[in-house]
């Protein structure tokens, strides 16, 4: 395995990300990894990794261009700050970016987002139709079902059970995709907040649920990015 920046194509203009590949020439599924609120991170870069070890092409675009934050009062103004125009224009072009690269196979791209990520991959997943599969964690600001109506692709929604606000969201969208004819799940981790599969924050880590959610994603992954 291996990662480096990379610039990608971004509506006429240049974006960055992360992205990380496993050795060889064997062409992988593509990934979007999408961050939480702190930015571009070590964390979201690990995760990046993470799909490298297990057979994708990860690549997480740098939305906030350069600056992460560390503390919940400043995640919170970047995240408000954040032109999410912009944002899922850049998200749209690493879509393309893994598309067009000749060691990704299939065509069709994941997309994984975590918090503010797991809602904007939801709302990337809405109107793209090259993602083919989608998996968000207590993915907040998430469109309505009616917003999936077009799309084919397989969704999977991952909550906490404490996290009641983004979880009651989340169960609404759930049972709304049930109208449409794409697969789609929702899993509920009893005893899991917000933010449980972050490893770096110790008061919202909740290794078993994250090491079942990680098992899933990789799995859904597998399943609907096939050739």
């Amino acid at each position: 395995m291996h990662g480096q920046d990379v610039i990608f194509m971004s509506n006429g203009s240049e974006a960055n990300g992360y992205l990380a590949r496993p050795d060889g020439d064997d062409p992988q599924p593509g990934v979007v990894v999408i961050q939480e609120w702190w930015g571009l991170n070590d964390h979201i870069r690990d995760i990046v990794r993470r799909f490298a070890e297990a057979g994708f092409v990860g690549l997480a675009p740098d939305l906030y261009h350069g600056k992460v934050v560390r503390e919940p009062n400043d995640a919170q103004k970047a995240a408000m700050e954040l032109d999410r125009g912009r944002a899922m224009k850049e998200i749209d072009g690493a879509v393309t970016y893994l598309k067009t690269q000749s060691y990704v196979v299939p065509k069709k791209i994941g997309v994984i987002g975590f918090c503010m990520g797991g809602g904007l991959a939801l709302h990337v997943t809405a109107h793209n139709a090259d993602v083919g599969a989608v998996v968000a964690f207590y993915g907040g600001g998430s469109p309505p079902a009616e917003a999936f109506a077009n799309t084919q692709a397989a969704i999977l929604n991952v909550c906490g059970e404490r996290d009641t606000r983004v979880t009651t969201t989340i169960q609404a969208l759930d049972d709304g995709l049930k109208r449409y004819a794409m697969p789609h799940q929702l899993v509920i981790y009893p005893n899991a907040g917000h933010a449980f599969f972050n490893d770096t924050r110790a008061e919202a880590y909740n290794p078993d649920a994250a090491k079942d959610a990680w098992k899933r994603a990789v799995d859904w992954f597998r399943k609907y990015l096939a050739a």
